[in-house]
């Protein structure tokens, strides 16, 4: 498997992470009604849940332009190297989210998002 598929599946699971953090310690999980449970969080706690919505949000654009830029066999550099930055991208907005930091986590958002329309792009020029 390449390293842009792995991309996929670290993609796919690190709405998993921010949900833990946003559920850790707390034993008055009500699993009846998570969501509105989720709804009453508080802090760094809440800023993880909506990491983990967003994570969720931006999985199906990335997963397909790498798939779409698999099948067309745009150059594998480029290709892995984006997946590596969308990842690396997310990791970070992920970070600054936690951290408070809404200017610099807005930024991380952006070059993430650019790495999924650079992998549109290399998608186009293979084609």
């Amino acid at each position: 498997m390449n390293i842009a598929y792995w991309c996929i599946l670290i993609a796919g699971v690190m709405p998993l992470l921010t949900v833990i953090v946003a559920k850790a310690g707390r034993s008055d999980y009500d699993n009846a009604a998570p969501r509105a449970w989720m709804d009453k969080l508080q802090g760094m706690r809440r800023r993880a849940d909506y990491a983990h919505r967003n994570h969720f949000e931006a999985f199906p654009f990335f997963a397909a332009a790498v798939l779409i830029a698999e099948q067309v066999d745009a150059n594998p550099e480029y290709l892995d190297a984006l997946a590596v930055g969308f990842i690396a991208a997310r990791l970070l907005y992920t970070a600054l989210y936690l951290a408070d930091k809404p200017t610099l986590r807005s930024l991380a958002w952006i070059a993430g998002y650019g790495c999924v329309l650079a992998l549109f792009g290399i998608a186009a020029y293979a084609s």
